[in-house]
């Protein structure tokens, strides 16, 4: 263009050329939702990948494809097509021979009657007596070498797609001659190549000498191991999927139509493929039904198929552990499911690699997790998923626009609000009037842009959330909400009150501490036991820890205790109803924790007779709380508590 001069505006012709196919942090929300609702963690990541983002082109999409066709290639046609083929080709060379031999009248054409009047009924066997027959009809005798000349083109034509296109010319002796020669070879490289030598050079001269069989164009060993294994397979599993007795016909026919040598070399070449590949699925047979019979090639290339769509189903199901998206073959996707559902594997793969480059997730032996950032980000969520049902008053004291105004800077600020007593932050503030106004002098200032510097209280609090795991939690819809509510309080504290000290306790049968991270993996405790004893004496553990700061206990349980922890050997006993030894063994714990001068206060979900007046009993003798929140309220119950008590400090 003249003068360089160009203009510029918004794109208006279909979607923005340069917007990425997915959104990245609604991906990450999606799986919080479902942690957040009592989902597994390990499930949700799955789920993102399975469903795929925005719920389309995802795994489940392409395993359903997957399947479809396997259920078509299960209704292809009759395996036995080659020997129902030799059959039938046997019966017409018969007929034709018999019409030839009845004009005659001398003492051969009666002696050869009988040879054929006496042929055993099995294909095999007297395709094989009849080798030596000299036949009275031409007609009779080409019928008769369209049967082994006809199994033998499609056996090799299957094992070798260079004989595929002319597979008549496997016939000439010349050809037989060279293929023996190529078998041979083929064989001592495979087997230097299981002795871990090195074959490059060795592969190099084998495809120079006989790479007319292979159009594939392997580019080394490995590649002409796999082609050669996946059909030397389908056809281990064509003979695996018929009867004895069809499987004793057509090995019969099929040693007959190559002969001896090549027979040999053809079971060492399948006995090395599958060494080297035995995960190819080698002893499997398949029910294949149909009413078109299918002759050996198209009766192996079904079943081979049928493995490749067996393989792909292994990795896009994802479930053996450690599964990644690189273990699904994007090449078998097209060859199998087509362009399309390859370019979905595409994105899916740019998904987790993105996921992974921005820090959202990390791989560990197990598959994907979600990281530090993305804990916070689900922490964040749980938050103000709590935040959002807080209505002012005096229970909660939830306000939180004075936090630490008196205290120390905390490096953080957030937008001013009326009544706001904190110092300003200059340069956020500077920063968002120039971000708004694009800049120029002077700065022109709105409300809008003042932002205040956020202080920390100087007192602190050790709290021990203790969180009822067992599996009356997840069966009575109880395990969404306080998982929501643990994350919940433990961002608050995190971002908001880093001085104060959290440990997460969560109890089953026995009771663990918990990190953020792994509170978000959790899965319920599938044994019978609820340990509150275990989880009051951790609790205890971690307020000594922090003898300097205000010690806070807050339970959160669904059922009276039910086990305790022997004290001769630590093991953990359970026993319905609750023993009196479990009782006074919580109870000790409870008088320990009261005597430290913690606040113990219970927040009890259901209404079981038992735990009521457990709860209250506790609550008497350590002078604390219960509170019967009921599910959507408990993340505002617990918070608020905890924000109570930092503003009533002894």
């Amino acid at each position: 263009m003249a003068g360089n001069r160009f203009r510029y505006g918004q794109w208006h012709d279909g979607p923005d050329p340069l917007a990425p196919p997915y959104d990245v942090r609604a991906a990450v929300d999606a799986v919080g939702s479902e942690v957040l609702a009592g989902g597994s963690l390990r499930e949700a990541l799955r789920n993102l990948l399975r469903r795929g983002p925005q719920g389309r082109g995802g795994l489940d999409d392409l395993a359903a494809r997957a399947r479809r066709l396997r259920r078509a290639a299960l209704r292809r046609g009759d395996l036995d097509g080659a020997v129902t083929r030799s059959r039938a080709l046997l019966d017409q060379a018969l007929a034709a021979e018999r019409d030839a031999l009845r004009g005659r009248d001398d003492e051969d054409a009666r002696f050869a009657e009988a040879v054929l009047d006496n042929l055993p009924r099995s294909t095999a066997r007297a395709v094989q007596e009849l080798s030596g027959y000299e036949w009275a009809s031409d007609e009779a005798r080409q019928t008769y070498q369209r049967i082994l000349g006809g199994l033998r083109d499609e056996v090799l034509g299957q094992r070798f797609a260079g004989l595929r296109e002319a597979a008549r010319a496997a016939g000439d002796p010349e050809v037989q001659r060279r293929l023996a020669e190529m078998m041979g070879d083929l064989n001592d490289l495979l087997t230097r190549h299981a002795r871990a030598e090195d074959t490059t050079d060795a592969f190099a001269e084998f495809m120079r000498r006989h790479g007319e069989f292979f159009p594939e164009q392997p580019r080394d060993v490995d590649e002409l191991v796999d082609v050669l294994a996946r059909r030397s397979a389908a056809g281990e599993r064509l003979m695996r999927s018929l009867s004895d007795r069809q499987r004793e016909e057509l090995a019969g026919l099929m040693r007959q139509s190559l002969g001896d040598r090549l027979s040999d070399q053809l079971s060492a070449l399948d006995a090395n493929l599958r060494a080297l590949r035995p995960d190819l699925g080698w002893g499997r047979g398949e029910r294949v039904r149909g009413a078109e019979p299918l002759g050996y090639a198209d009766a192996a290339g079904a079943l081979g198929e049928i493995g490749e769509l067996d393989e792909l189903l292994d990795s896009l199901e994802q479930e053996h552990p450690g599964a990644s998206l690189d273990d699904v073959d994007v090449d078998a996707v097209a060859r199998t499911l087509g362009r399309d559902a390859a370019d979905d594997v595409r994105r899916l793969r740019e998904l987790e690699r993105e996921l992974r480059r921005q820090g959202w997730v990390s791989r560990d032996s197990d598959g994907l997790t979600l990281s530090p950032k993305a804990l916070r980000r689900l922490g964040g969520t749980a938050l103000r998923r709590v935040f959002a049902d807080l209505t002012a008053g005096p229970r909660g004291q939830h306000d939180l626009r004075s936090a630490g105004a008196a205290g120390e800077v905390s490096g953080g600020s957030r937008a001013w609000e009326y009544g706001d007593e904190q110092p300003l932050d200059v340069v956020r503030t500077l920063t968002r009037a120039v971000s708004r106004s694009g800049g120029g002098v002077p700065v022109q200032l709105a409300v809008e842009d003042f932002e205040v510097v956020e202080t920390e209280r100087r007192s602190s609090a050790a709290v021990a959330l203790c969180v009822d795991l067992s599996y009356s939690m997840i069966s009575q819809g109880r395990w969404g909400p306080m998982k929501q509510t643990a994350l919940a309080l433990s961002h608050l504290m995190a971002t908001r009150f880093p001085q104060d000290a959290l440990q997460i306790v969560g109890f089953g049968r026995e009771a663990q501490p918990l990190t953020q991270r792994e509170l978000a993996a959790v899965e319920p405790d599938m044994q019978q036991g609820t340990n509150l004893q275990h989880a009051l004496r951790l609790a205890g553990r971690h307020l000594r820890r922090h003898p300097d700061a205000e010690p806070v206990v807050l339970v959160v349980t669904d059922g009276e205790p039910t086990a305790h922890l022997d004290p001769d050997d630590g093991e953990a006993l359970f026993h319905w109803p609750p023993l009196p030894e479990t009782i006074e063994a919580t109870v000790r714990e409870v008088d320990r924790l009261a005597r430290y001068g913690a606040t113990l206060n219970l927040f009890m979900l259901g209404d079981d007779p038992g735990l009521r007046r457990f709860v209250d009993a506790v609550a008497r003798r350590s002078k604390g709380r219960v509170f019967t929140p009921d599910l959507d309220d408990l993340g505002e119950y617990v918070v608020s508590d905890y924000l109570r008590s930092r503003r009533t400090r002894r």
